[in-house]
């Protein structure tokens, strides 16, 4: 899952972010609206975490400029103001969801895995295919039974696949969805993740190769 968090509290910021990253997540991070609007023109993200007081460009409007674009991003705001009258206005400007400040980083996270299930064709809580268990939720992966540990980038690029249902995602793709924006777009690391992730789920390989298209469970 693609992320955008904008928040112009730094420290904030980068605290969720980093806590994301653990729920293997791909984050890019902004401090103001202005940049906000450069990176929702770029890049495709599933959920952007909005804060709606923000410096340059207000958080209302960006989240009008989204909805605008009619990307399938969906916008979770977050505010210091709790009414119920802010909550509404928020949803009227077209966020999918309301989260006040402060709040706890489960229900955060919770709420972001919400809104990224969304934005895609509507699959099981826990994803089966090849003898193979993802459960989103819970960060946990069972192979005929057997769980497997697999580290926060190798669990975002199995999720990626489980999430396809067979059909080839390419090395861009996974690139796209499993890192963000700081990653080289010439590295080999998609390639040496799936080589790390093949060896971890053990024999007989369930990830295929085709070539100069990509990968596929």
């Amino acid at each position: 899952m693609r992320v955008l968090v904008v928040e112009d509290e730094q420290l904030l910021a980068d605290a969720v972010a980093t806590g994301l990253r653990r729920e293997a997540m791909a984050v890019d991070v902004v401090y103001d609206g202005a940049a906000a609007l450069e990176r929702v023109e770029v890049n495709d993200y599933d959920v952007v975490v909005l804060d709606r007081d923000l410096p340059l460009v207000h958080g209302d409007d960006v989240c009008r400029k989204i909805v605008e674009l009619g990307m399938p991003t969906r916008i979770l705001m977050l505010t210091a103001a709790g009414d119920v009258s802010d909550r509404v206005e928020g949803l009227e400007l077209g966020a999918d969801d309301y989260l006040p400040k402060p709040f706890a980083f489960t229900e955060l996270t919770a709420r972001v895995r919400a809104l990224g299930r969304r934005t895609t064709v509507p699959l099981p809580p826990v994803l089966e295919r090849a003898g193979i268990k993802l459960d989103p939720n819970r960060r946990e992966v069972f192979r005929e039974g057997k769980e497997v540990q697999l580290a926060p980038k190798e669990f975002a690029v199995l999720e990626v696949l489980m999430r396809s249902e067979g059909a080839v995602v390419s090395a861009e793709q996974l690139l796209e969805k499993a890192w963000d924006e700081n990653t080289d777009p010439f590295t080999n690391v998609v390639r040496v993740t799936v080589m790390t992730l093949r060896r971890k789920l053990g024999e007989p390989p369930v990830i295929v190769t085709v070539p100069g298209s990509g990968y596929r469970i």
